[in-house]
């Protein structure tokens, strides 16, 4: 099943425990760093496995959601070892799907899709789970490319056999993080229900708000207490470290140039407390192109880990709770592999309620 991890101490629950019976059983696949999980835990549901291969997302993890053993590649386990439960969640490994992830693999001369063997075929496990326990739903998280990849030929086979094959009524849709957060980060979801039922995605509710990125910056005036190594000083200034350096600002204005020349888009992008940034990806701990934040009379700086968290909102803007015990580098690869956490809290209050008869009435509880 794997081996766990030693539990850090001062771990923060981000998720309420159930208070008496659950409302709801779940488990959790390619956790990640608990992105989908977190909006479950909130509406009362209970996590009775977790499986992720990542050593460091697992400390993550660990760190703010406590100390059950996390199982690693999905592959080994066997469905019958799984507690019962009555929904799945799984954000399957997106690299054989994206645009980014596609594009190195040809110019690599390598597979992509289902054809990838290391991380393409990932869904056939999730959909062995499926068959062998029949959990009364799922959820599913991927990047928009899904859908398009390979011709659409991909998410047909998805399709297929989650309801041909499983037997399962679907509703996918595309949903921006925009609306809730200040990034552009489109990802499908897809739900299923084993029962039918009238459950859409189409029926999430999406909010007016247009937040900013200066929501999640550190304000730098004194009104944020310092946290180490992100911030320092009496103010909280961002650390150094954060701040570009010549060399390297240099090479990224100088490569921009060229392929602004050859009629290409590619580039950094420079933002402001104003704007919407990029998407937050995992190569951000490479040089922090795509989310430059643009300082007065400086460089250029990345954000810090700290205003990622709050970007995928792990974090409220202001706040500092979720636990971050890794480096910069593995920080910046797991808040660039995650969900954007309010758009799951936003399917996740459709969803549960239509899960079964008690968690309507425990979810309404609840408020």
């Amino acid at each position: 099943m794997g081996s766990s991890l030693t539990e850090i101490p001062g771990k923060l629950r981000l998720a309420r425990p159930p208070r008496g019976a659950p409302a709801f059983r779940f488990i959790d696949l390619f956790a990640g760093i608990g992105g989908l999980r977190a909006p479950f835990g909130e509406l009362g549901g209970d996590c009775v496995f977790t499986s992720e291969w990542d050593r460091f997302s697992n400390k993550t993890y660990r760190a703010n959601f406590g100390g059950e053993a996390i199982a690693g590649d999905i592959r080994a386990v066997d469905s019958a070892d799984i507690p019962d439960f009555d929904l799945l969640l799984a954000g399957f490994p997106c690299q054989p799907f994206s645009i980014a992830g596609v594009s190195k693999k040809n110019a690599l001369g390598r597979l992509h899709g289902f054809a990838c063997e290391a991380q393409g075929t990932l869904f056939f496990e999730v959909a062995r789970i499926i068959r062998d326990r029949r959990p009364r739903a799922f959820l599913l998280e991927n990047v928009k490319n899904l859908l398009s990849h390979d011709r659409g030929n991909t998410f047909r086979v998805i399709a297929r056999v989650l309801e041909e094959e499983l037997g399962y009524a679907i509703s996918y849709r595309i949903f921006d993080a925009k609306p809730w957060l200040p990034q552009h980060r489109e990802r499908v979801f897809i739900a299923g229900f084993r029962d039918g039922g009238d459950f859409s995605l189409d029926d999430v509710t999406i909010p007016d708000a247009a937040p900013k990125l200066a929501a999640i910056l550190h304000p730098e005036d004194g009104s944020e207490a310092p946290e180490a190594p992100f911030t320092e000083g009496p103010k909280a200034r961002v650390a150094e470290k954060y701040t570009l350096t010549d060399k390297l600002w240099s090479y990224l204005q100088g490569y921009a140039e060229k392929h602004r020349a050859a009629g290409n888009g590619f580039g950094f992008g420079l933002v402001g407390g104003g704007d919407v940034a990029r998407t937050l990806s995992a190569r951000y701990h490479k040089d922090g192109s795509e989310i430059l934040v643009k300082q007065k009379g400086r460089n250029p700086r990345r954000l810090t880990p700290r205003e990622c968290a709050r970007l995928m909102g792990f974090d409220a803007p202001g706040q500092s709770r979720f636990v971050i015990p890794v480096s910069d580098t593995q920080a910046y690869r797991q808040f660039g592999n995650s969900v954007a956490v309010p758009v799951v809290r936003a399917v996740a209050r459709g969803l549960v309620p239509r899960l079964s008869p008690p968690a309507v009435e425990k979810v309404r509880a609840r408020g």
